[in-house]
């Protein structure tokens, strides 16, 4: 019997779909620092990671923000916030999901508007050259 890579891999659905028993972001306080928590997020990666510690460093009430991934092999990542206690860690994180997404709008609209502005002008080259042709 011949074992193929196909053989010793999950199906790719696995690594972002979450089970019945899975939350998509867990957390928990640290006892021994104030105003600290740590999440996990599961079926994520370093993408959304580095986004989100690279939005906690913009807020001046955030003193601290990390995250790793324990082991390569399986999706999810731990996150650590700190905060200087005027907003839990748990609020600057809504407000970095928030930000992020908000600002994901703003590039889907301006990406929108550009290339439709550049199927304006492909169309209406296309038209001339057309004319041009003809004559």
């Amino acid at each position: 019997m011949r074992i193929t890579s196909e053989d010793d891999t999950h199906p790719r659905f696995e690594l972002f779909i979450l089970g019945d028993d899975e939350k998509k972001v867990e957390w928990k306080d640290e006892t021994r620092i104030p105003n600290t928590a740590t999440f996990v997020f599961n079926k994520e990666d370093h993408t959304l990671g580095n986004l989100l510690t690279s939005r906690l460093h913009k807020y001046d009430y955030v003193t601290f923000s990390a995250y790793k991934i324990p082991h390569p092999l399986f999706a999810k990542f731990e996150m650590r916030v700190s905060t200087d206690g005027s907003v839990s860690p748990k609020d600057a994180i809504v407000r970095a999901c928030r930000d992020i997404v908000q600002d994901l709008e703003i590039l889907s609209r301006g990406f929108t508007t550009e290339w439709l502005g550049k199927r304006i002008v492909s169309e209406g080259e296309q038209e001339i050259s057309a004319r041009e042709r003809a004559l």
